[in-house]
């Protein structure tokens, strides 16, 4: 038992704690737990607690079925829409006590792990975009939002103002610290920013502020959507991430008086992104979905290229943070917030340390808003377009050196497989815009 474990024990008793979650998280970033009561909690903490991982998605075959949960003590907290409950994030090892192969924490730790052996500590930042709809929800009619504003618009006694501040304290609650919140440009839809943290923090913090959201909005008699693309007309949801690498207390990405204020390190590093953009995508814009944010327009990026003031660009050097050595860094702009933060993250740094060890040449930077540029414009520019489809996608991670490595075998057969099967069910749909437009007509 260490310092930490004995306090969790001490406070579960003196606040009177009756239940504790162990949260994991399986491939696809769906979020599970179980529940253990405080008095076997100390044996958690030293033997784990076994679970059958071949009911959990990806986890593992049926045949080697038996594996144990641990709980990461680091990320004890009380859950504040639940009496006397608290959570633990876990980790996942088989019974001879490896880490499994399949646990996304493990899979995101090991990618930082190979950060720091070059002296380099992972820090993020994320935008999350989601939906606030009406319930209940009527299939027939639709998501109705709770509201028809716009970008930054301040309703009075809008349900989005007290929707974001009961989020927000309970965040806080929780120990994770909100940087910005406001209205998105969709109706409805909702950004909060977290202040930046270590990757792995950042994913746990993303985990948990998908539940928040989700719980709060069920207090308001609303509920939380975080689908790319919910709403045709109206913007998709994305998850804009800040990424920066540190070198002890000092940024490796800010060089005085070089363009934007970005090292070579950080240039390297954001065309390490930009070239492995593609191969990629499939894990930070992982459904069928994901593809009408990302070819929808709505300022959403569909082609790989940097910018510093575009925001039609994959990546962008933001300038709002000039004179900031500790401020400076790559905004990534693809993700969506429909992703597996874990997996998410590991291939964002393992892309951009690939850029930094074989030094990537960083290409032009996009001036123009890319969208209103013509096909033949953008192939004279030498812009390439993210995949337009799931499949699309899979098909160029299917031949991905850097995602097998990242992922592992286990992990990089399962999601392909998972994925291939996702789009064929959506290949053989007929969908009711094809209905509308051709069942009369033909």
């Amino acid at each position: 038992m260490n310092r930490q474990q004995e306090y969790v024990l001490r406070t579960i008793e003196e606040r009177d704690i009756r239940f504790v979650r162990l949260w994991f998280t399986d491939i696809l970033g769906t979020l599970k737990s179980v529940a253990v009561a405080p008095a076997e909690l100390e044996q958690a903490f030293t033997e784990g607690i076994g679970i059958d991982g071949s009911v959990i998605e990806g986890f593992t075959r049926v045949y080697e079925a038996d594996m144990v949960v641990q709980p990461d003590a680091d990320t004890f907290q009380v859950l504040p829409w639940r009496e006397r409950t608290a959570r633990m994030f876990c980790d996942i090892h088989m019974p001879d006590g490896t880490p499994a192969a399949t646990d996304s924490r493990h899979i995101l730790r090991r990618a930082l792990d190979s950060a720091s052996r070059e002296g380099f500590t992972f820090y993020t930042h994320p935008e999350i975009e989601f939906y606030l709809f009406n319930e209940p929800y009527d299939p027939k009619t639709g998501p109705v939002p709770v509201d028809q504003a716009g970008y930054f618009d301040h309703v009075a006694r809008g349900d989005g103002h007290d929707f974001r501040r009961g989020a927000i304290d309970t965040l806080e609650q929780m120990g994770i610290s909100v940087e910005f919140s406001h209205h998105e440009g969709g109706p409805g839809q909702q950004e909060i920013d977290l202040r930046y943290a270590d990757a792995l923090s950042m994913a746990d913090n993303i985990m948990t502020f998908r539940t928040v959201v989700r719980e709060v909005a069920l207090q308001q008699g609303a509920f939380a959507s975080f689908m790319p693309k919910p709403l045709a007309p109206w913007p998709g949801s994305g998850m804009h991430t800040h990424v920066s690498l540190f070198e002890g207390d000092t940024n490796a990405f800010y060089e005085p008086g070089a363009a934007y204020e970005l090292s070579q390190t950080g240039r390297r590093f954001m065309a390490g992104v930009l070239a492995h953009s593609r191969e990629i995508c499939a894990v930070t814009n992982q459904w069928v979905n994901s593809y009408k944010r990302l070819w929808g327009g709505g300022e959403a990026p569909a082609y790989v290229c940097w910018g510093h003031n575009n925001r039609s660009a994959l990546a962008r050097v933001p300038m709002y943070s000039i004179g900031k050595g500790h401020s400076r860094r790559v905004e990534v702009r693809s993700i969506d917030s429909a992703c597996n933060p874990y997996l998410t993250y590991a291939l964002i740094l393992a892309s951009g340390l690939r850029g930094i060890r074989e030094g990537y040449d960083l290409p032009p930077e996009a001036e123009d808003d890319v969208w209103a540029l013509t096909d033949a414009e953008r192939r004279a520019l030498g812009i390439d377009p993210l995949p337009q489809s799931l499949g699309e996608a899979v098909a160029v991670m299917e031949e991905s050196d850097l995602v097998a490595e990242v992922l592992g075998e286990q992990v990089f057969d399962f999601y392909l497989r998972n994925k291939w099967q996702e789009w064929g069910q959506y290949r053989s749909q007929v969908t009711q815009f094809e209905l509308d437009r051709y069942l009369l007509h033909l």
